[in-house]
């Protein structure tokens, strides 16, 4: 445990007492795929708590080496600097070193990766060569008319952070915050026109993903229309068999 040498004394208790608490949970590997708006950012912090494994958002793990100015973070640097994308070979390094830290001991939730079948294949061969594989790939399955009510429907009080729905929780005076009376606004994305621009990315790139990962018999398919509790019972049920 000499990791845990830079462990701030508050934090070491609770790291101690996550480590007990996973060592009897088997190992996971898990891949999140799903249009934007179908329940990933809901249920990913339920899944990581319950299974203990660790997020890896591409996003958030590529600032993260670059901040941290790891070799490849240096070179992920480069390319943003060039204002180029950041090759898919550097991203499946920057998450197997990342992959390579205590909190991913017993595996972790992929989510915003891989998009393209290229980049699922030389995820797995990054696994493959450390004797490992995905497990599992959850794939959030929900239409796309469902995605652009709950989307565009969407309104927030910007100050507070405090969402509602036009239709599943509306404010109780249109279009104003029910503690403050301020007005609310929409996200400049939460917009039929953009969310169609989405989608048609996802369909044309990700989908692709999702039958590569059919043929290798690792997908389940949820529900994702249904209400989050209903779906979190059916990631437990498919992460249980």
């Amino acid at each position: 445990m000499g990791e845990l040498a830079n462990v701030p004394v508050e934090d070491l208790m609770g790291e101690l007492m996550r480590r007990m608490r996973c060592a009897a949970k088997p190992e996971k590997r898990l891949i999140l795929i799903g249009p934007p708006g179908s329940g990933k950012g809901t249920q990913s912090p339920i899944i990581e708590e319950n299974y203990c494994l660790c997020h890896l958002a591409t996003g958030d793990i590529l600032r993260a080496a670059v901040a941290a100015k790891t070799p490849l973070g240096i070179q992920a640097k480069e390319a943003m600097d060039k204002g180029e994308l950041v090759s898919d070979d550097l991203v499946v390094g920057i998450i197997d070193e990342a992959i390579k830290k205590p909190a991913c001991d017993k595996g972790f939730v992929l989510d915003g990766f891989p998009r393209t079948v290229v980049q699922a294949e030389k995820l797995d061969a990054m696994l493959e060569s450390q004797g490992n594989k995905i497990d599992k790939v959850l794939n959030f399955g929900i239409a796309d008319a469902i995605l652009e009510e709950r989307i565009t429907g969407r309104w927030i009080h910007p100050a507070s952070g405090r969402s509602y729905h036009a239709k599943f929780a509306p404010p109780k005076v249109s279009g104003v915050d029910d503690v403050t009376g301020e007005p609310l606004i929409q996200r400049k994305d939460d917009n039929a026109a953009v969310l169609k621009s989405r989608l048609e990315a996802f369909h044309r790139q990700t989908e692709p993903v999702i039958d590569y990962y059919e043929k290798r018999k690792v997908v389940s398919n949820l529900h994702a229309e249904k209400p989050p509790s209903q779906v979190t019972e059916e990631v437990h049920s498919v992460l249980s068999a």
